[in-house]
This record gives C-alpha cells, structure tokens and sequence, in this order.
C-alpha cells in the first residue's frame, strides 16, 4: 500500500497544479481595481452641440499620461488637444478640437489605478445623429497579452515565493529548530528567496509594458523603466528587493552558525534575535505588497494596510510552514527524523494562523464587497466564496493530521528501541525491517545489502585490491544501502505515512489556494463593480421619444454614510413646465433620506441661470416639484446639491438636452 498510494497523492498534486495553473490563467488581465463610473458625455448619448471636452470619473484616482484619454471621429482621427488633467477628485478631462462634425465618435482610455492596476476601455457617443465608425467596438487590451499573461505568473511566483521564505524560516525558528541543519529544509527556504528576488526583479521589468503598450518588445525599454520607478508599484518592487538584501543575511546566520551552536544560553538568545528580525523582514516585506495594492486605497487604508500585513504574514506562517512540514516528513534523514513535539508545535501555529485569517479575512471582505449581494453578484464575491471554501477544506485535511500526529507520539517511543549503530550495515538492516513492511522483496533487498556491505568490508581488509576504484564503489555500496535504510524507516512507521499523505494533501489544496487568492489580488473588489454598476447610466443623454431626461449622478460627501446615487428624471423635458422626480439611493440600489437636496438648471450657453428647484420630499429616497419652468430648448447643465450632514455636502452636475 506504500508504494501504490503516493504515486496516487503525487499524481493528484500535479493535477491541482494544473487546475491552479488554469485558474491563473483564468484571472483576466482587464479586471482592474479602477471602475469607471461616470463620464461626460455619456456611452451612447445623442448630443445635439460638440462638446468643449470629454471628461471621465473613475472610483479612485488613478495615473494618465498624455496618451490616457483618447477621442476618435467616426474616420478613426484623433480630435483631442493637449494632455488630459484631473479637474476635481477623480475625474480626468481632455479638450477636443473645434468645428466637429455629427457622427459617431469613439472615447478610449489607458490609466493605471491607485492600487497599480491597469485599466482599459472604451465607449461612443454621437453629435447630432449615430453614424458608422471605422473605429473598432472594443477597447484596449493594456494588461493583456503575453506580457499581461507573464505579469501574473510572476505574481504567482512572487507569493508562493514569499510564503515558503517566510513560513519555512518560521517553521525552522519555532517548530524545529534541528531542521536547520538539514539540507532540505536549507534548500527549501533558500529557493523561497530565490524566487521572490527573481519574480520581483521579472514585475519590475514588465510592469512598463504591462500597464502601457503590452508589447513583448518594450520589456527592456529603458526609458518605461525609469518611468516605473517613480510610481507607487515601482518603489514597492525595488523597497522588496532592499529587504530581501536583509533576508539573504539572515538566510545566512539561520543555516551558519545558528544551525552550529549547541544547545544552551546562547543559542536561545540567538533565536530570539533570529526571531525579532525575520519578524521585522517580513513584516516589510509584506508592507511592499499592501502599500501598492487594494490595501492602499478605498475605506480605512490607515487601518487596511496594518490589516493586510498580518493577513500575509499569517498566510505565510500556515501554508510556509505546512512546506516546510511536507519536505521534513519526505526528505529528513532516518536520523534526524521531524519529533511528534515539532509537528505539535506546527499544529498550534498554523491554528494560530487560520484565527488571525478569519479575523482578518472577516474585516477584508467587509471592505471589499460591502454588501451580501456582492459574493454571488460580482467576481471578487465569487472567487473569495471558493477562497473560503478552499480553506474550510484544508482545515477538515488539518484536522486528520491531527490524529495522526497524535500516533506519531504514541509510536515514538517504540521507534527509539530499534537497534541502530552508525556504520552498521547488518544492524541497520535489521532496523529497517523491522519498521518496514514484511515482505520477501523487502528482505532480499535487505539480504543483498549486507552481503554488498560485507563483500566491501573483506575487500578492504586486502592491501592494493581494488585501489581507489574499488574504494569508489564501496562508497557508492554504503550509500545506496544507507538510503534504502531511511526510506524504509521513513515509510515503514504507519504513524509518520499517514500523516506525510494528509500533509501532502494539505499542500495540494494550498496551491489551488494560493491560484486563487493572486486572482482575487487582480479582481475589481466587488463593492467597487457594484458602483459603478450604478453609475452605468451616468452622463449627458438626450431625451429619448417618450420625451424624458433620465440621469444618474453618483455622488460622496465624505461623511458617513455619504456615498449614493442620484435618479433624477424630467418629463416631458422640454420648453415649458415639467415634472420633476428625485431619487437617493446607496450604492447598492436601496433608497435612503438625506437632510437636503437642491437641484440647479443653468444654460452656461445663453448665460441663463441658475434655476434654482426646491422639490418636495414624498417618502423615502423620493423627492418631487411639479410645474418646472424651463425658458427655452438647450444643453441644459442640471446640478444637484447634497447634504448627508451637518457638515457633509456635495454638488454634482451632468449635461441634458432639452427640448
């Protein structure tokens, strides 16, 4: 049953490599962190006058250079002027040229979002009546590609190459301390460092291309390089690569001298300062990702980014340590084999760890979604409900190696009276079946072994027989029979193969996991979808053929409870009285009061106005004003005023045709 069941296991690790390797694949490039929400004109409005300037308002504030925003006439020319500039909080404006003619015309814009997210798109409005475009329908691929294709794999890679930096140097420090002298774990942890430094230094490259051209080409431009080096995302990457300086010196303190100093007084100073520090690194380290990404920006970052901190630190320490648990219980030497007390002490950190997550975990998804709808409404809410499901299952998988943890104890002491002798072909043979499985293959292995081991023993007795090639191969003898003697005291104890399979199945599902979670870190948070969900409709429209103006204004005041959305319809919008309805709902669609509303109609191209409105309130979210004089037919500029309190009050304005 050894030998059958984990080729199975392995087997099964690869095909969720697979699967996480497709879900990476599968978390798109274009689902940024930045939504548009508003935008003036409007997608798909008939404007009867060119516009002055194209304006557009994200859900944060975001980075433009002067090829940001773009507008094409329906023969694909450019008809924007100058650089596009933010005008109020987060809206970006570009002016267009004079004398434009009706048509159809094309907005696109490439901007780079305040959590270093790249967003694209495009959209159409029309002057005077739609036309054909020569411009195509959808809008552009920043992000995407082959280089957008290669950034996430190098943020994959970046994780997991944290978490097995960190989480196996945790595992060494707390759990194990022998493990520092054994060369795997050595070789584990070292590679974690290996690949954060080569992922880091691959972001860091790419991300010029990534957020502007997507061209292969343009990964080693240098001039994108400099620029990258004076954002945000770009001092994250080179202040990680500063810290991993400091990790390679700790790396080299764990496995030098520390691994070498006996027991004693001193040891245990130079562990608490181990700690202390590999703490410190960290904690840094895990800075780099949360100064840069969601953690930086929307609701709280002050508290949000502390908070992400400790959610990756706490990662590390769980899945890191389960790594390095896994290598320990497949590659520590028979004599040095992981004690019940590690595994133990492993069991109560990684506890430890999955109540920081939750706690953590909890606060997060507050953050990002908002609202209960937003986990079956919006992707981020979907891919953290599989996130969550995922982690319940490895802690059911955690909670039978548990049991067999518990064995391990149970079997220890048996496992120290098993005759063993360094050197001792014969004895360790004898130690090996009786921990392996008895079988007759196993004992003529073992047999075969002692008589090599004997035969090399006689062989040496003679003087000049053989001479260094026979010495050669009685070294390779004793090795070949020194690792069957630890594989089969490895696998021969039921207690430790048992739990190496639920490790080992830990591990497999902790992949897929950590495939998901750098999906989530590339998907528009779902309260932010739902936004700007709302604010679809935002934007100067024309009246359609039943004669009403419809408008949607999104709107925070920057108090509490101060973000909403504004409905406001004017019937039959045209010269002469109209009704006039308002509408205050959340960003969710639910309809909340307000202290005070004012609405302003000003026509900026006659110089008449503002029209000051005072509607009634009529039940919740709803005010109304009958017999709204509007003077005369234009492109009318409605501009709402509200208060949330005392002291919070905004006004926000969009462009109608009327009559």
């Amino acid at each position: 049953m050894t030998r059958t069941t984990t080729p199975r296991l392995r087997t099964l690790v690869l095909l969720l490599l697979a699967v996480a390797g497709a879900l990476l694949a599968g978390a798109g490039p274009a689902a940024a962190h930045a939504a548009l929400t508003g935008s003036d004109p409007a997608q798909g409005v008939v404007v009867q006058q060119p516009p002055a300037r194209v304006s557009l308002t994200f859900s944060e504030k975001v980075a433009v250079n002067n090829d940001s925003l773009r507008v094409l006439d329906p023969g694909g020319r450019a008809v924007q002027t100058g650089a596009p500039a933010n005008v109020s909080g987060t809206t970006y404006a570009v002016r267009l040229k004079g004398g434009l003619g009706k048509g159809t015309y094309t907005v696109t814009y490439e901007v780079v979002s305040a959590d270093s997210h790249p967003v694209a798109g495009a959209y159409t409005f029309s002057i005077g009546a739609p036309s054909r475009t020569v411009v195509p329908g959808s809008g552009p691929t920043v992000g995407g590609g082959v280089v957008g294709d290669l950034y996430q794999a190098g943020r994959y890679v970046s994780y997991a190459g944290f978490i097995v930096l960190a989480g196996g140097a945790a595992f060494v420090l707390v759990c194990w301390r022998r493990g520092a002298g054994v060369r795997a774990l050595q070789r584990l942890v070292v590679g974690g460092w290996l690949a954060l430094t080569a992922a880091t230094l691959w972001l860091l490259l790419l991300r010029g291309s990534y957020t502007s051209s997507g061209k292969v080409a343009d990964v080693f431009d240098l001039g994108l390089l400099g620029q990258v080096l004076q954002t945000k995302a770009g001092a994250a990457l080179v202040s990680r690569l500063l810290l991993l300086a400091a990790a390679a010196l700790f790396i080299a303190v764990l496995f030098g001298s520390y691994q070498r100093r006996e027991e004693g007084a001193e040891k245990r100073d130079l562990t608490f300062g181990l700690g202390l520090g590999g703490v410190v690194v960290a904690a840094g380290l895990a800075s780099s990702w949360a100064m840069a990404e969601h953690a930086s920006v929307g609701l709280q970052p002050g508290i949000a980014m502390p908070v992400d901190v400790v959610h990756l630190l706490a990662v590390a320490a769980w899945l890191g340590g389960l790594t390095a648990l896994l290598v320990a219980l497949y590659r520590a030497p028979a004599e040095t084999p992981v004690e019940a007390a590690a595994v133990r002490r492993f069991s109560r950190l990684a506890f430890g760890s999955v109540l920081v997550l939750v706690a953590t975990g909890v606060y997060q998804s507050w953050r990002q979604l908002g609202s209960w709808s937003a986990f079956t409404d919006t992707r981020y809410g979907q891919l953290l409900l599989a996130k969550i499901a995922l982690v319940a299952v490895m802690v059911g998988i955690a909670s039978v190696s548990r049991r067999w943890t518990g064995r391990l104890a149970d079997q220890g002491a048996e496992g120290e009276k098993v005759p063993h002798e360094e050197g001792s072909e014969r004895e360790s043979v004898t130690a090996a079946k009786a921990a392996g499985p008895d079988t007759a293959a196993a004992d003529r292995t073992a047999r075969d072994a002692v008589e090599s081991g004997s035969a090399g023993r006689d062989s040496e007795a003679c003087e000049d027989f053989g001479g260094s090639a026979r010495a050669a191969q009685l070294a390779r003898q004793r090795a070949a029979v020194d690792a069957a003697r630890q594989k089969r005291l490895r696998d021969g104890d039921a207690g430790r193969f048992g739990l190496r399979r639920s490790v080992l199945a830990e591990a497999a599902v902790a992949v897929v996991l950590l495939a998901v979670t750098t999906a989530l870190t590339q998907t528009e948070p779902g309260r932010t979808e739902q936004e700007a969900r709302a604010a679809t409709s935002t934007g100067s429209v024309t009246a359609p053929a039943n004669g009403t103006v419809s408008l949607n204004l999104p709107f925070d005041t920057g108090g509490t409870n101060g973000k909403g959305v504004i409905a406001l319809d004017l019937d039959p919008a045209h010269a002469g009285a109209n009704e006039l309805h308002l509408f205050v709902r959340t960003p969710d669609g639910q309809p909340f009061d307000v202290p005070e509303v004012k609405i302003a109609l000003t026509l900026e191209a006659r110089k008449i106005g503002p029209l000051t409105v005072s509607p009634e309130h009529i039940t919740t979210g709803h005010w109304s004003a009958d017999g709204v004089q509007i003077p005369m037919a234009g492109d009318w500029k409605v501009a709402v005023t509200v208060r949330t309190s005392d002291i919070d009050e905004v006004t926000v304005s969009k462009n109608a045709q009327i009559g």
